[in-house]
């Protein structure tokens, strides 16, 4: 796919399928002091995509809350987005996060990395004032209607956004032609969000996507991918091993791959409990993937660079786990 198909021909959900990695924003060594001007590793950002691509990942996923869209400036994102469309080459879809704190903010960024080449946007509601549902709804109705030209992919993370994403919302979203994806957490009511937009493709956690396949296989084809930064091969495996389970019916290779998934997880959120995790997930997943090797995240920008040690203590544990993994299973590949 050209980046000019990606620009005007809209992807649907029928394009979005396999491993989509979300990336963070990698970051100069003096990033976490506030006076510096200009803390994006353009150089490293490449690399990372390049080698995304070559391992074989389906999409790929930018600036959300470990990808620090909210700390940095507009040039930072400009350059990033540019540097990753660039560097994709059109080889595979690219949904930036364009999420700000106001509608019309929201889409000039959009406006600006559509033109950039991005296929759409990860988009969040605005999280200054908790959003009720007519509001969220209408935000993304506006930059549905501003940005015709792009694929929305809703940011549905209720900790970052204070919005619950309930199921009158899903079945809103399925009315707009743009909003073809979403970055889904927990798999508790998924079957009925399946019902409500069926227009729109869930992508689940890593760790969700062998029981979410299980739940429904012909819609549940992606899932999202933040282990990848801390290389890719298991999570490359474990598409592999559900497609073959879809049609064989045999899931105990995808329930083993996910099982370790879930394993090199466990000891990343402090005490068990997301909502803690939450306060500090930048620098607990930078810290891990910095941990694990594949990549050079580098530090935190400010004024998320404090995270308690003990919790680092276990986003590092984790990134040993999976750098683990990524040796394992890369012999599978």
């Amino acid at each position: 796919m050209s980046n000019k198909m990606m620009k005007t021909s809209r992807l649907t959900a029928e394009d979005i399928h396999g491993v989509w990695a979300i990336m963070p924003t990698p970051a100069t060594s003096d990033a976490s002091d506030w006076r510096s001007t200009y803390t994006v590793d353009l150089k490293e950002t490449a690399r990372i995509v390049e080698e995304l691509i070559t391992a074989g990942v389906d999409g790929i996923l930018s600036m959300g809350t470990f990808g620090e869209c909210a700390t940095l400036t507009w040039e930072e994102k400009r350059d990033f987005v540019a540097t990753v469309v660039e560097t994709i080459d059109g080889r595979v879809p690219y949904f930036c996060g364009s999420t700000a704190l106001n509608t019309r903010e929201v889409i000039r960024q959009t406006r600006e990395f559509m033109n950039i080449g991005a296929s759409g946007t990860m988009l969040g509601v605005p999280m200054w004032v908790e959003a009720d549902l007519p509001t969220a709804v209408q935000f993304y109705r506006d930059v549905a209607e501003a940005v015709p030209e792009a694929a929305i992919a809703v940011y549905a993370n209720p900790q970052a956004f204070k919005f619950d994403f309930p199921r009158p919302f899903w079945a809103e979203m399925a009315k707009i032609p743009q909003v073809v994806a979403a970055k889904y957490l927990g798999i508790g009511m998924l079957d009925l969000d399946l019902k409500l937009a069926p227009n729109v493709r869930f992508l689940p956690h890593e760790d969700d996507y062998y029981a979410a396949a299980r739940i429904n296989p012909e819609r549940i084809t992606a899932f999202w991918s933040s282990g990848s930064m801390c290389g890719p091969a298991a999570p490359i495996v474990l598409r592999n091993s559900v497609k073959r389970a879809k049609s064989s019916g045999d899931w105990s290779k995808a329930k083993i791959v996910s099982d370790d998934m879930r394993g090199a997880d466990s000891t990343l959120f402090p005490r068990g409990d997301f909502a803690e995790f939450s306060k500090y997930n930048i620098g607990l997943e930078k810290a891990r993937m910095n941990e694990a090797g594949w990549l050079t995240a580098g530090p935190c920008r400010p004024p998320y660079h404090l995270v308690p040690e003990d919790y680092i203590s276990g986003a590092l544990k984790s990134g040993k786990a999976w750098a683990a993994l990524h040796a394992k299973y890369s012999k599978e590949l």
